[in-house]
């Protein structure tokens, strides 16, 4: 679900853009790419982070490589809905993201993103679909996936769209 009226989604646009899609921690930050047309996601790898700080370069080499439109960041919070220690860092995360990039940034709730990633990819790896072990790594840039697929779910249909 967006995160408030400034994680809103935008209004339908006429052709399909791509968004990437980063879940922000302290230490790694996962990617994701995914599209308005097919509306799903792809896991794209995992950036260093320091103490929250990201390695800016390689955030800048997956822009530049997929063009995105949109950047869509998770934003932490408690389950009853107030804020915790990471919300303010990632909503940091996110202003410079905007700054740097020159890029509409959405925030999406990222409660339980990382849960899910964790449960598809247990699944996966029991039905053999995956052969090799889970890492904090793929859990981070599947929870990416997560966090694109429901902004894109989101989305207001473009007219005429199915």
């Amino acid at each position: 679900m967006p995160d408030g009226p400034a994680g809103a989604p935008a209004p339908a646009r006429a052709a399909p853009f791509v968004v990437v899609g980063l879940d922000f921690g302290l230490k790694r930050i996962g990617v994701a790419a995914g599209d308005s047309l097919t509306r799903g996601a792809r896991p794209l790898g995992v950036v260093a982070a320091r103490d929250g700080v990201a390695d800016w370069p390689a955030l800048e080499r997956y822009v530049r490589e997929w063009g995105p439109s949109v950047l869509v960041v998770g934003v932490p919070y408690n389950m009853d809905g107030t804020t915790g220690t990471l919300t303010a860092a990632a909503r940091g995360f996110a202003a410079e993201l905007a700054r740097r990039f020159a890029l509409e940034v959405a925030t999406v709730d990222e409660r339980l993103t990382s849960r899910e990633a964790e449960d598809l990819l247990r699944h996966r790896r029991a039905s053999g679909a995956r052969t090799r072990r889970v890492r904090h790594g793929d859990v981070d840039a599947a929870a990416a996936c997560v966090l694109v697929e429901q902004w894109l779910r989101a989305l207001p249909r473009a007219p005429g769209a199915e």
